[in-house]
């Protein structure tokens, strides 16, 4: 019996790579939130019941480093940065939701 998770043309199943990228305990909630528009951390930590700003800044620190999220320093007063779905992490928008519908 094979571990891979292949689909039927033998490429990695987008879900389970998706699965892979989110688990952990914050992420899949904060991808969730980031599908309405750009995230600030302070934000996050309030939205997130429960969570706490080391946790959360480790996951979003990991959602970029797997290309999902993009990191935007705002340059106004006062200085912020903002969390938007990259390019990447559009496109496994629709992934997201499936897997969400089940």
């Amino acid at each position: 019996m094979s571990t891979a998770n292949n689909d039927c043309n033998g490429n990695p199943c987008p879900a389970s790579k998706l699965l892979k990228i989110l688990s952990g305990k914050w992420k899949a909630q904060i991808f969730r939130l980031a599908l309405n528009g750009p995230l600030r951390f302070n934000s996050l930590i309030r939205q997130l019941e429960g969570s706490n700003k080391q946790a959360v800044a480790v996951a979003l620190k990991e959602l970029e480093e797997e290309g999902l999220f993009e990191r935007k320093v705002i340059q106004l007063k006062p200085l912020h940065v903002e969390y938007m779905l990259s390019e990447r992490g559009a496109s496994m928008i629709s992934v997201f939701q499936q897997l969400e519908g089940l």
